[in-house]
């Protein structure tokens, strides 16, 4: 991988530059090979694919300008700014290893050019225009380093991972819990009745899906009151701190507070959001969090529209560091052994995203710039999708402690009834985690470690039977390029 910048080709006559007509984006100042980025400018990562025949400084020199303050002609009002700190600035562009065509822009924007606190902001000026820009096949925002001074105007996740276990007094393990299924068509009673069984055979919570909302088949009121009486006979019985999250998504902020106050209102301690409500709503729902002592749960719904393919969209690690900021405390964030798309390594790296206080660079997992958290509150990841008590011991072999585990499917199919589903969930939990403490090796004892609990555990036995086999063995289609994509287990 060699890089091979040319010198700025930037017009320095101010009579050349300003001249009316149209310029290459490298003659206008985006182009700076021997720019030395500052702590304090915002770094990111692109791949770019340009169109056949166009330079790939050129096309590093568009999206830099095209992100910040360019336009297709010159525009003689650049001379009324102090346009050299406003030009993004392309710095270095290298090919993409085994991957002809592509190619790793490195961006650098000064602190000036995004408004304090406001992901929406930002997001308007990285991916707002540049990604349709014809002289790019595709393109995709690959990684960002976000500068401290930047970092420090957000005010993060509302409770935040240490304080979340100190409420729930569960240390040392991960967190369990369940998606209600079916998504959608059940009545409140029969959804409580769910929700009960769940956290009585010892799940931690249970959950909305993304899509439930308020429909003809179930008003989100009667909802809120099963699954909360749900909550509280659960955690009466099992002498446990149990939640449900409840999804307040709504079609306008007026009523996602409607929710989320009748959410606190009943002693819920969790609201749920989707992605789809966008980063205001999001940075808005934080702050009422934030006031009022509740944990937010994400679902990343719809990130998959732009996060899954490696030449165009945006990466999740991005998203994932773009929440952080914006304030969730929950975040689904893939699985890798699961239904949902995730290269091992690469959801590790979002994973060190949401838990990290500094993250350090790491190519193999798609880190490509240090991030200092600048002790901003950590995000409890969640694994989720597709995940059953036969892969206890690689979820725990690869998110460690601090993660929710989340089974729908393999909680509420369980041949032996929900309550089961969660026993044997449980179960596989608590002997894996003690394996782990004895210093055995979950990947390769686990399955027999498994088998040797199920022994005196029906639920898990009948678990095992039913789901053990089972595998979504694909190939990912977004991982790192600097490593080899290492087959699923």
């Amino acid at each position: 991988m060699s890089e091979a910048p040319t010198g700025s080709t930037e017009i320095k006559d101010a009579k050349k530059r300003y001249s009316a007509g149209v310029l290459k984006y490298k003659q206008m100042g985006y182009w700076m090979p021997d720019y030395v980025p500052k702590d304090t400018d915002t770094l990111c990562l692109f791949r770019i694919t340009p169109q056949d025949g166009v330079d790939p400084e050129e096309a590093a020199a568009a999206v830099a300008g095209e992100s910040s303050t360019a336009t297709w002609t010159v525009v003689w009002t650049d001379r009324l700014t102090a346009c050299d700190s406003y030009r993004a600035k392309a710095y270095k562009v290298i090919p993409v290893p085994n991957n002809p065509g592509q190619y790793f822009a490195y961006v650098a924007y000064d602190l000036i050019l995004f408004e304090e606190g406001s992901i929406a902001n930002m997001t308007a000026s990285l991916i707002g225009n540049v990604f349709s820009f014809k002289p790019l096949k595709a393109a995709r925002l690959e990684d960002i380093r976000i500068p401290v001074a930047y970092v420090k105007t957000f005010k993060g996740p509302p409770t935040g991972l240490v304080v979340e276990r100190e409420r729930l007094d569960k240390f040392g393990r991960p967190l369990l819990g369940a998606t209600t299924k079916p998504k959608l068509g059940l009545s409140g009673r029969n959804y409580g009745r769910v929700v009960y069984e769940g956290l009585k055979g010892g799940l931690d919570f249970m959950k909305d899906d993304e899509n439930i909302n308020s429909q003809p088949f179930m008003h989100w009121r009667d909802r809120f009151l099963f699954v909360m009486d749900a909550v509280n006979k659960a955690s009466a019985e099992t002498g446990e701190v149990k939640g449900s999250y409840l999804n307040i998504t709504a079609a306008t902020m007026e009523d996602m507070y409607e929710r989320a106050e009748f959410a606190k209102e009943l002693g819920s301690v969790i609201v749920m959001v989707d992605l789809v409500i966008g980063y205001t709503a999001i940075q808005s729902m934080a702050n009422w969090c934030r006031k009022n002592d509740m944990i937010m749960h994400m679902h990343r719904a719809g990130h998959g529209t732009y996060t899954r393919q490696k030449n165009h969209g945006v990466s999740f690690r991005v998203i994932a560091k773009w929440l952080r900021l914006a304030g969730c405390d929950h975040l689904h964030t893939g699985t890798a052994v699961g239904k949902l798309e995730g290269d091992p390594l690469t959801v590790q790296g979002y994973y060190n995203v949401c838990r990290d206080s500094y993250t350090k660079t790491d190519l193999p997992r798609g880190l490509y710039f240090d991030q200092d958290w600048a002790d901003l509150k950590k995000v409890m990841p969640v694994a989720s999708g597709g995940i059953h008590a036969g892969q206890m011991h690689q979820l725990i072999d690869l998110f460690g402690d601090d993660v929710v585990l989340q089974f729908g499917g393999g909680t509420i199919g369980h041949p032996m009834g929900i309550q089961a589903g969660a026993v044997a969930n449980r179960v596989a939990l608590e002997c894996m985690v003690k394996a782990r403490n004895e210093g055995r090796d979950l990947l390769q004892e686990g399955p027999a470690i498994l088998k040797q609990a199920a022994q005196h555990c029906s639920p898990l036995k009948a678990a095992l039977d039913t789901w053990g086999e089972i595998s979504f063995n694909y190939q990912s289609t977004d991982s790192s390029d600097y490593v080899a994509t290492p087959a699923l287990a």
